[in-house]
């Protein structure tokens, strides 16, 4: 073999970008696809002409379920003057429940009313699913 001289061969090394432009097209596609789209959300502008003042104001009484424990240990539910029996607690709690979801469970005990009764009211809201329960001041 012969070389020549004076000529040297100079191997020119060049970065070869396809692969990596292959790569960066192929993360950009997979955040594309995996990303969660927000949805927009818009709040409406009253305007002037839609006045709602002919409307009545919500009734707050409606959201609780009162239960009234009296002085013989009678279960009132929501000044109904008829008192309810014990068994018939948690079946009113979720009729009352379905009907408003967003109900909350108040018990007025008497002073003269035993325990027993107001942690048999607390129960059976539990069971129903009631997460709020509150007790009031005996009157």
């Amino acid at each position: 073999m012969k070389k020549i001289a004076g000529r040297k061969r100079t191997d020119e090394g060049g970065i070869d970008l396809t692969p990596m432009l292959d790569v960066v097209f192929i993360l950009l596609i997979f955040f594309v696809v995996t990303a969660t789209f927000l949805s927009e959300t818009a709040i409406s502008a009253a305007s002037s002409d839609n006045n709602n003042s002919d409307l009545p104001p919500p009734d707050d009484e409606k959201r609780n379920i009162l239960f009234e424990i009296g002085q013989n240990n009678e279960i009132i539910l929501n000044g109904n003057p008829r008192p309810i029996i014990a068994t018939q607690v948690r079946s009113n709690i979720d009729q009352l429940k379905a009907e408003n979801p967003a109900a909350s469970v108040i018990i007025q005990p008497h002073n003269s009313s035993t325990v027993e009764v107001l942690v048999m009211i607390m129960d059976s809201a539990r069971q129903a699913g009631m997460t709020n329960i509150s007790i009031v001041e005996p009157r």
